[in-house]
């Protein structure tokens, strides 16, 4: 092996594992975090509400549990800095968006995350592991902006109500948020209860919070 590709090579293998350490020390930290949602309720428990517009501003502040819940805002931050863990932290170590959510060149998602969870490094992962566009981001906004910005086309990816539900019910890496590996809380719920809620809210008129 020439002495460049040796020094590529160790380099590489360098930025996993001081990744996979500093994750891990940061997952340990999570234990001591905020205490998140655990449950949603099903659409079932909205059905005495007489008002439509009410009720499908409650089926999606269900919902909300999820979209506000750090296994989906870290990978919609405000910046160009993903977050991590249970306390939304910047990650650790620096990486930024890049030109298309996946990392910048010569250090992507890819470098440390891969196809699946690396639990033994507390690693998570996922074959499309990136962040949301920066369109859509959703930290710090409340949940009637979020609300907005997933019924706005320009913002969404040229997405309808029905292709947002299907998003939510088949983009692996919003299956992960349910299977988060450890150190971290999975998602409220579950992904069927999620889509669910979020079909229910289109079919009562996809009415928003207040912003």
């Amino acid at each position: 092996m020439s002495l460049s590709r040796f020094l590529a090579a160790t380099s590489g293998a360098i930025v996993v594992l001081t990744g996979a350490v500093v994750q891990t020390l940061s997952q340990t930290q999570d234990t001591e975090g905020p205490a998140l949602a655990t449950a949603l309720h099903p659409v079932s428990s909205f059905a005495g509400i007489a008002d439509t517009q009410a009720r499908s501003i409650a089926l999606f502040e269900e919902a909300g549990k999820v979209l506000q819940h750090p296994r989906c805002v870290n990978c919609h931050p405000a910046g160009d800095r993903p977050l991590q863990g249970d306390r939304m932290q910047p990650h650790q170590p620096l990486v930024v968006r890049g030109k298309d959510g996946r990392g910048a060149s010569g250090l992507l998602c890819s470098t440390c995350h891969a196809s699946a969870n690396f639990d033994a490094a507390r690693v998570p992962g996922d074959a499309h592991w990136h962040l949301a566009p920066a369109s859509m981001t959703w930290e710090g906004k409340t949940l009637g902006a979020i609300c907005n910005q997933l019924k706005d086309r320009k913002r969404n990816g040229n997405r309808d109500i029905a292709a947002i539900v299907k998003h939510v019910a088949t983009d692996s890496l919003v299956q992960w948020a349910w299977n988060p590996g450890p150190g971290r809380t999975p998602a409220p719920g579950s992904n069927e209860v999620l889509r669910a809620l979020l079909q229910a809210w289109a079919e009562t008129g996809a009415h928003c919070p207040a912003p």
